[in-house]
This record gives structure tokens, C-alpha cells and sequence, in this order.
């Protein structure tokens, strides 16, 4: 009886070691909801893959492993429509049971994904959607932020023009929530400057013909006597800024100002030599080991140098692999509790989850256009970082209430 005992247990010890084996070697699913088709932003969807896959390479040393086990990267298309990204989001938690997700690519489709998050109690690592709202009263805990916001690029762009008392700015933007929220941003950014905003034009999605909204924007600004700028905050088509230039700002001494783009669309930027603002990132500006290996490596397998929402794709990555190697488990609520806080390194220098509201603080890049014929595209050359205490980035949703 006794050696049955012992035997019994043996056996028991056996099969428990071979299930902890097995669960060990588990993947580790993460969903990539992004939109693949049906808009002019799969360009940057596809970045933003790349970016994140190049990122896991490069945290787990070429291994595609944390902890000895695999990871599988899911990918789902959201079509670029909000009741799609939701479908699918929800199918990448209950179906397909991804530990979390990561997406999406616009503002509008990202707002509709919070709510999934929520109901099912698991992380959404927002990139690359900008939108201030994705973390402000109608999100969630569960809900974490890599991509920058409105505000960060507002305020960057504000910081660029050197605002004063002889400021006169007009604004185009998209109406919806990107448009709208950068030009909220921007305006408290100038807010104690002196500088004025004297009107605020919108124009839907997928706007060609920016004619009207010019002449407006050119009447409210022709008579003021100082610096006049026009600014320019559209993510999308149109050529927004070559169709201001053809109704001859010049003549009213308006510049435009706006800030940088992907690389596809830089070559445009060639009309506006001298131009300054702020982008998110540009390959050449940051300096340290990660985005040299970023730069190299892209350069190597794309014969092209990394744009900025491969970037963003790489630092969304690396926050994931830094919050499951730290945190105690993988259960939502240790995950919570180790990337609320977190600082980790990115091709951009080192970025900080807001315990607040989950936003992830971030330098930005103040540019300066130079032309130069041997290159394709115009160079938004470095004037200088601006670092994240430089910008007073809001509180949107406080998580500790």
C-alpha cells in the first residue's frame, strides 16, 4: 500500500511538472488591431506593424520569447470602420484570447474600442491614434497610450512658432476628434503668450477644394499688423498646404506653418523651404542605441530609413515587453499595476506611463525645412528636442478615482 502511495504520488508529481512544462510554453497572444484596408492611412498601419514587430526583435534579443514562451502576434483588420474594430477587438479577447491588444490606426475607430476594453477587463495599448479624448472621461483603466496626443503636438508646434503679443494665427482642421482636439491643444498652448487666434476653420475628412476656408482664413488675418501665420493640423489628403500656396498667402505677408509628416510626404514640404514646427519623430534626430539600431536595421531589410509611425509601432513594442517581464503575473490587474508609472526606453529617448489618466510622456522635435536637390524629400532638420516637462499635457481621465 505504502509503494502504490508513493507511486501514486510520483505519478501526480509527473503530470504536474509536464502541465507546468506545458503551460510554460503557451504563446503569449497580442492582438494588432489596425485598419488594412479602405482609407488612405494603411500607409501608416503598415508602419506601425513593422515598427512593433522590429520591437519585439529587438527586446527579446532576436528570440520572439519572454520568460520561454513564444509570442504570437495577432493581426486584425478594422476596415477603417468603428463597428468592425469593436467586432474584432472583442473577437481577439474572447475568441482568440489575447492577453492584449494593441491599435488602432484613427482617432474616430479607436474611441469605438474603449468600451471592449473595458467590458472585458483586458489592456489596449492605443498606437497609432492621437486623439487627447482615447485617455480623457470616456475611456477606461484598462486603456494605455504610447502614440502621442493632440496636445503634444500642439504644443510643440506652439513652442516652434515662438509666440508673442505679434501672433495673429488662422487654423485648418478635419472635423472630428484629431482636428478638433489639436486645435483645443493648441489654443491653450498660446494661452498667456499675447499671441491671438483669429479664426478656426473645419473641414470634413477627405477634404480637396480648401478655396472658401482660405479666403476666410486670409480676410481674418490680411489687416493685422504683425506675424500672420496659417496653421495647418490635417492628417489626410488634399494637399492642404500646396492649395493655400496657389491662392498667393504671400501677398498678405501670411506664412504657413505646420508640423512634419510621413517621408512619402515630405517631398512636398520642398515648396516651403525655411518652414518650422514639430513632428513626433524624424530618423535623424534622436541620437541613442535603440534608434540607431532602428535606423540600421530598417535601412538593411526596406532599403529606406524608418518613418515615424514605425517608430511608434517599435516604442508601443517595447513597453509591452518591459511591462510582462516586470510584472508580478499576467493578470490584468498586476499588468495595471506594473505599467501605470513605467518608464522604458524607445527609439525617442525614454517615455513614462501617466499613473493618471495612462498617457505616455514623450519628448517631441522641433524641425526647421532644408532643401537639398540630392535628397527626395524636403529635411525637417533638428533645431532642438522638446522635452515632455516643456509641455503642460492635460489630464484627461484620472484612473485613481
Amino acid at each position: 500500500m505504502k509503494n502504490f502511495a508513493r507511486f501514486a504520488a510520483t505519478i501526480a508529481t509527473s503530470i504536474t511538472l509536464a502541465g507546468a512544462a506545458w503551460a510554460q510554453e503557451d504563446p503569449i497572444k497580442i492582438a494588432l488591431i489596425h485598419g488594412l484596408s479602405g482609407s488612405s492611412f494603411e500607409a501608416f498601419s503598415k508602419q506601425a506593424q513593422t515598427g512593433f514587430e522590429l520591437g519585439l526583435e529587438y527586446a527579446t534579443d532576436g528570440t520572439n520569447e519572454i520568460n520561454g514562451r513564444p509570442i504570437e502576434v495577432i493581426i486584425k483588420d478594422s476596415q477603417f470602420k468603428p463597428d468592425v474594430a469593436r467586432a474584432v477587438l472583442a473577437e481577439a479577447y474572447g475568441d482568440d484570447d489575447v492577453l492584449l491588444a494593441v491599435g488602432a490606426t484613427s482617432s474616430g475607430v479607436t474611441q469605438a474600442m474603449l468600451p471592449i476594453a473595458e467590458e472585458y477587463e483586458k489592456i489596449l495599448i492605443v498606437e497609432p491614434a492621437v486623439a487627447d479624448s482615447l485617455t480623457g472621461p470616456d475611456s477606461n483603466r484598462y486603456v494605455f497610450k504610447t502614440s502621442r496626443n493632440s496636445s503634444m503636438d500642439m504644443q510643440a508646434q506652439a513652442l516652434a512658432l515662438q509666440p508673442d503679443e505679434n501672433l495673429y494665427v488662422a487654423t485648418l482642421a478635419e472635423d472630428y476628434a484629431f482636428g478638433r482636439d489639436g486645435i483645443t491643444a493648441f489654443k491653450a498652448a498660446l494661452d498667456g503668450s499675447g499671441a491671438t487666434v483669429v479664426t478656426e476653420e473645419y473641414v470634413p475628412q477627405g477634404t480637396a477644394d480648401f478655396t472658401a476656408a482660405t479666403e476666410r482664413m486670409f480676410n481674418a488675418l490680411k489687416d493685422k499688423e504683425g506675424r500672420k501665420v496659417i496653421l495647418v493640423y490635417i492628417a489626410g489628403g488634399g494637399d492642404a498646404p500646396g492649395k493655400i500656396k496657389a491662392l498667393d498667402p504671400d501677398r498678405y505677408g501670411i506664412e504657413i506653418s505646420m508640423g512634419g509628416h510621413i517621408l512619402p510626404v515630405l517631398p512636398t514640404y520642398k515648396r516651403f523651404p525655411g518652414l518650422e514646427g514639430a513632428v513626433y519623430y524624424y530618423y535623424e534626430a534622436y541620437q541613442n542605441d535603440i534608434n540607431k539600431w532602428l535606423v540600421d536595421t530598417h535601412q538593411e531589410r526596406f532599403d529606406g530609413p524608418p518613418d515615424f509611425f514605425t517608430a511608434g509601432g517599435m516604442s508601443a513594442a517595447l513597453a509591452v515587453v518591459k511591462a510582462l517581464k516586470t510584472a508580478d503575473s499576467y493578470e490584468t490587474e498586476d499588468l495595471i499595476t506594473a505599467m501605470e508609472g513605467m518608464s522604458w526606453d524607445t527609439p525617442k529617448g525614454e517615455m513614462t506611463f501617466r499613473p493618471e489618466d495612462h498617457q505616455a510622456l514623450q519628448s517631441m522635435v522641433h524641425f526647421k525645412i532644408r532643401v537639398d536637390d540630392n535628397v527626395e524629400w524636403a529635411i525637417p532638420d533638428l533645431v532642438r528636442i522638446i522635452e515632455p516637462d516643456e509641455m503642460d499635457i492635460p489630464i484627461g481621465r484620472d484612473n485613481s478615482q
